[in-house]
């Protein structure tokens, strides 16, 4: 029975190790044609989906922000919560074709302290957008002054999307 890393054999009945799963993920047939294949729909395409999800997610998470922060004070805050079932749309977008491209490279992405760092600033300004849908929804009018968590949270949102964007782009140099 294989169950060791590249290819050791490991014990009958033995459990295989977090290392042999992302491996056996990585070597999949899916995985393999999307790093593979020469056709559109696979890493161009999941990479490109990749973008349009960060695009949306950043942007509008962007727009919140700055207007909790104070930019464009005569807009109205509570009308802003339309926008966040099309950050989460861009969010699952990104999931996905982002567990596409960690299939294709599991091994690798898993051991690279950018990406482990990528993944903690995208669970924690996924907590920040959620406490600021609350923030956003308790403002009835553009005269109700922001509160000082809010503004904190809108600030943090921002610096944290920044960082996982910036440590997803430092993954090909780091580790």
């Amino acid at each position: 029975i294989r169950c060791g890393h590249k290819g050791q054999v490991g014990q009958v009945g033995s459990v295989p190790s977090v290392m042999d799963v992302l491996a056996a993920i990585e070597h999949s047939a899916f995985a393999e044609w999307v790093r593979t294949s020469q056709s559109l729909w696979a890493y161009p395409g999941v990479l490109f989906l990749h973008t349009v999800g960060l695009a949306i997610v950043a942007g509008i998470s962007t727009m919140v922000n700055l207007r909790l922060l104070g930019f464009a004070r005569t807009l109205p805050i509570a009308p802003i919560e339309k926008f966040f079932p099309i950050v989460w749309a861009g969010f699952w977008i990104n999931a996905v074709s982002g567990a596409v491209l960690f299939a294709q490279d599991a091994t690798t992405k898993a051991t690279n302290p950018a990406f482990v760092l990528k993944m903690i600033l995208i669970a924690l300004a996924v907590a920040g957008m959620v406490s600021l849908r609350r923030v956003v929804a308790s403002h009835p009018d553009a005269n109700t002054p922001v509160s000082g968590w809010g503004r904190f949270l809108a600030a943090a949102t921002l610096v944290l999307w920044f960082g996982a964007i910036t440590a997803g782009r430092l993954m090909i140099y780091v580790g």
